[in-house]
């Protein structure tokens, strides 16, 4: 990543109270100014600038830092989607970018979160996935949803077949809620 590549990418996310140098001096200070950018873009309307954040993401010499920016970038995106239809065309439309992760297994992972995104969403959205699809989401994502879901099938599998037995714990107390039993 040059110099340039950073300081455009600030400029069009409107992040203007970053050292450009300090920043390419060091990835702690990068990443930080990634967080910034990542804030101001996810909320916006979704376009070219989403391609341009996860290249710029991508040439930053980490590995580390760069995965770390384009997972934080998926985070910060999917929950905007009202639907996993949409989530799904926009990170397919990003999906040749990805590929430029340096590792096969930083792919996977990048993979990985879009698949649990995607499943979250669908769930929002008021489909029941088959617990042979929840049990394919990773443990971050089913205990994101042992905690947060208010769907009682959801939260039934999870109790049931849920990858840990924090992950069942929740999801059994949380079906087992007053709120969620009579719909509050």
């Amino acid at each position: 990543m040059t110099r340039a590549d950073l300081a455009a990418l600030l400029a069009a996310a409107d992040v203007t109270d970053v050292d450009i140098d300090a920043a390419m001096a060091d990835e702690h200070v990068r990443s930080s100014a990634y967080r910034q950018v990542v804030s101001a873009v996810a909320e916006g309307p979704r376009g070219d600038l989403d391609e341009i954040v996860v290249r710029v993401f991508l040439r930053d010499p980490v590995n580390v830092v760069a995965k770390s920016a384009v997972v934080a970038f998926i985070d910060a995106v999917a929950p905007t989607f009202s639907d996993s239809a949409g989530f799904e065309r926009w990170a397919a439309a990003l999906a040749p970018e990805f590929e430029h992760l340096a590792t096969p297994t930083e792919r996977e992972f990048v993979r990985h979160r879009i698949h649990d995104w995607t499943t979250y969403l669908a769930i929002a959205s008021g489909e029941i996935p088959a617990a042979a699809d929840l049990a394919t989401t990773s443990n971050w994502m089913q205990s994101l949803l042992a905690s947060e879901s208010t769907s009682l099938p959801v939260l039934a599998a999870l109790a049931e077949s849920g990858s840990t037995k924090k992950i069942r714990n929740a999801a059994q107390n949380r079906a087992g809620s007053r709120q969620l039993r009579d719909g509050r």
